[in-house]
């Protein structure tokens, strides 16, 4: 069964010009959640659908090779199901699996050309 992308985030190394930057040019509106540095992004209006996204402080999940650009995750049934299908398909899961409390279970893996992305179980009873 296909999986849906069901989050972007957007990597900064400075959180206000971004900010400043996605506002002026789309419109979008940003609401601190969960640890510092950490907004989630209102890319739409009640009339149409929007995508979940973030913006946060730019990191590596990978040593040296920090995310650049915008970083998607893929909602997924079962991420540890997910994880077994990326390592037998040549992938490796860069950030085992994690619990966000009230979200889901998460891990990040990179593809066989050196992607990152996310894969997501959402559950909103994740402890």
């Amino acid at each position: 069964m296909p999986n849906n992308i069901a989050h972007f985030a957007i990597n900064a190394d400075n959180m206000d010009r971004a900010r400043r930057f996605y506002e002026k040019v789309f419109g979008w509106k940003f609401n601190a959640w969960g640890p510092p540095g950490f907004f989630m992004i209102d890319t739409g209006t009640s009339s149409t659908t929007s995508l979940q996204g973030s913006l946060q402080k730019r990191r590596e999940l990978l040593p040296g090779k920090p995310m650049i650009g915008f970083e998607c995750t893929i909602g997924v049934s079962d991420v540890d199901v997910a994880a077994a299908e990326i390592e037998a398909s040549g992938g490796k899961v860069i950030m085992k699996r994690v619990t966000i409390a009230g979200v889901g279970h998460l891990i990040f893996f990179e593809d066989t050309e050196g992607n990152v992305a996310g894969a997501m179980q959402y559950d909103v009873n994740a402890q």
